[in-house]
C-alpha cells in the first residue's frame, strides 16, 4: 500500500495501479463528519477575556483560578501575591524616600527581580510618585529612553510653568519641550531638574540586555549629574550582573550615589508563602508532603516553585480533585523536565545528551545545584581544580570531569569579570533542567526523598 493509499484507507497492495486515472477524486466530508471531527480536536477552556466556555467541565473554573494563582511566566503585579522579599523592598523605600539613593538590583533571571520591580512602583504610586517603567532591550537608546520618561511627566510638574497656564490646560508633558535633535545626557539632566511638586522613578528592567556601551555610559553619567544637582529624579536599575561594577562601570565616582542589592534565593519560609498565596487565590489545597516536595525541588527559586506548583496543580485537576498530592507533584515535575529542556538551544542541548550519556550525570547534576544555590555562578576551583560545595567533601567533582564538561561539551564557560574569573553554565536553562532531572531521578523514580541538598 502505498501512502496516499494508506491516507484513504480504502485499498490494498493488490489494487494499487499506477494509471493516474485509476486515482479517485478526493470527496470533502459531508458536514456531519466534519462536525465530528472539530468535536475530537482539543480546543480552549476558556475565552480571551478570562471566561469559561460553554460546556466546560465544573472544575474549569478552579483550572481559571489556578493560572492566575502560579504565574512562572509572568511577573507577580499584585502585591497581595508577592511571598517574602518585605525586608528586600523596606531596604529598596528607604534607600529612596529617606537617602535619596539611586537603586541597582542584581541577581540571575527567575529570582523575582522583575515581580519586585512592579510592586514598588505600584508603591510609589500610592504615594504619588510619578514612575516610568522601562524593560530594556537590544535597540534601547538613551534618546528613545528620556522621550519615553518625558512623555509621563506632566508641564504641571514644571518649575517654570505656573499650574494655572494654558499649557497645564492643554495637557502637554515635558516631551512637548523636546526638539527634533538627540537628547544629550546635558539637556536630560538640564529637563530633569526641573521636575518640582513630586517625585520621578526611572525603573529600568533588564539593564544587562541594553548592550550598547553607550547607553550604559549616558545612564552612568545621567545618575552623577542629576545626583549632584539634587533632582527630584531616581533610578531603580535591575540586571542579572553579579556585582555594582558590572553593571555600572564607567562613573566609579556614582558609587556613594546608589545602592547595591542582590536580589538572593528565598528562604523555605518564603517559599512556603508563596504557595500559601497561591492555594487561596486558586481553592486548592496542597497536602504537607506536596508542600515539602515543592520546597525542595525550588531549591529557593521563586521561578521553580511556581513552575512545578502550577503543573501539580493541572495533575490533581486532571483527576477531579482540588487536593494537591505529592503524587501531583511528582506528575508535574515530570511536565517541568519536559518544559526546561525545550528551553535548551538544540546545538547545547545535543551536548548535554551527549555528556549525560557518557556518564556525567550525577557531577552535572551536583553542579546545577551549587549554581542555582549561589545566583547561577559555580564555586571557585580547588587547588587540584576540582569545584566543591562549601562544606560537602562528598559533592566534589574532579578536575579531570570539570575540564571535560567545560572544554568537550561546552556546557561551563569561563568569563572574566574586573580581573577575576568566574564559572557559570553557558546557559541558564542547563541547570534549571539538570536540577529538576537529578529532582526526577533520585526522589520520584527512585521512590522518595533523599538527601539531595
Amino acid at each position: 500500500m502505498n501512502w496516499f493509499s494508506a491516507l484513504l484507507g480504502k485499498r490494498d497492495d493488490a489494487a494499487i495501479n499506477h494509471d493516474e486515472s485509476d486515482v479517485p477524486d478526493f470527496v470533502p466530508s459531508p458536514p456531519a463528519a466534519a462536525t465530528n471531527i472539530r468535536r475530537s480536536l482539543p480546543r480552549f477552556r476558556g475565552t480571551a477575556a478570562d471566561q469559561l466556555c460553554t460546556g466546560t467541565r465544573p472544575l474549569d473554573r478552579t483550572r481559571l483560578q489556578l493560572r492566575h494563582a502560579f504565574t512562572p511566566a509572568r511577573p507577580i503585579m499584585d502585591p497581595a501575591m508577592l511571598a517574602g522579599r518585605t525586608n528586600l523592598l523596606r531596604t529598596m523605600i528607604r534607600a529612596i524616600e529617606d537617602q535619596y539613593l539611586h537603586v541597582v538590583l542584581f541577581g540571575p533571571r527567575g529570582i523575582g527581580k522583575t515581580s519586585l520591580l512592579h510592586v514598588l512602583c505600584g508603591i510609589a504610586q500610592q504615594s504619588r510618585y510619578l514612575v516610568r517603567y522601562v524593560s530594556c532591550g537590544e535597540r534601547t537608546s538613551f534618546d528613545g529612553l528620556m522621550r519615553a520618561v518625558c512623555a509621563d511627566i506632566p508641564l504641571l510638574f514644571h518649575a517654570a510653568y505656573d499650574p494655572t497656564g494654558e499649557e497645564i490646560e492643554e495637557g502637554l508633558s515635558f516631551a512637548d519641550l523636546l526638539s527634533d535633535q538627540p537628547i544629550t545626557v546635558e539637556l536630560a539632566s538640564d529637563l530633569l531638574g526641573k521636575v518640582a511638586g513630586s517625585r520621578l522613578l526611572v525603573v529600568l528592567d533588564e539593564f544587562d540586555r541594553a548592550s550598547e556601551a553607550e547607553f550604559r555610559r549616558s545612564v552612568a553619567e545621567l545618575i552623577k549629574n542629576i545626583s549632584d544637582r539634587g533632582c527630584r529624579v531616581q533610578l531603580i536599575i535591575a540586571g542579572v550582573a553579579h556585582n555594582l561594577t558590572e553593571i555600572i562601570e564607567h562613573v566609579p565616582s556614582i558609587r556613594r550615589n546608589i545602592l547595591g542589592l542582590l536580589v538572593p534565593n528565598m528562604a523555605p519560609t518564603e517559599i512556603a508563602e508563596l504557595i500559601s498565596n497561591g492555594q487561596h487565590a486558586s481553592g486548592m489545597t496542597f497536602t504537607p508532603k506536596a508542600l515539602q516536595l515543592i520546597s525542595l525541588a525550588a531549591l529557593g527559586l521563586p521561578y521553580l516553585a511556581s513552575l512545578v506548583s502550577q503543573h501539580a496543580g493541572f495533575a490533581a485537576l486532571d483527576r477531579d480533585s482540588l487536593v494537591i498530592d505529592h503524587i501531583d507533584v511528582e506528575r508535574g515535575i515530570t511536565q517541568v523536565l519536559d518544559h526546561l529542556e525545550l528551553r535548551i538551544p538544540p546545538d547545547l542541548r545535543q551536548n548535554l545528551k551527549s555528556a549525560l550519556a557518557h556518564g556525567h550525570e550525577e557531577s552535572l547534576g551536583t553542579l546545577a545545584q551549587l549554581a542555582l544555590m549561589n545566583s547561577f555562578q559555580l564555586p571557585q576551583p580547588a587547588d587540584d581544580g576540582s569545584i566543591t560545595a562549601p562544606g560537602a567533601d562528598q559533592c566534589a567533582v574532579p578536575a579531570d570531569v570539570v575540564h571535560r564538561i567545560s572544554d568537550d561539551y561546552h556546557l561551563i564557560k569561563i568569563t572574566s569579570v574586573h580581573g577575576s574569573s568566574e564559572r557559570r553554565f553557558t546557559d541558564d536553562g542547563v541547570p534549571l533542567y539538570l536540577w529538576v532531572r537529578l529532582m526526577h531521578r533520585h526522589v520520584i523514580t527512585s521512590g522518595g526523598p533523599t538527601n539531595t541538598q
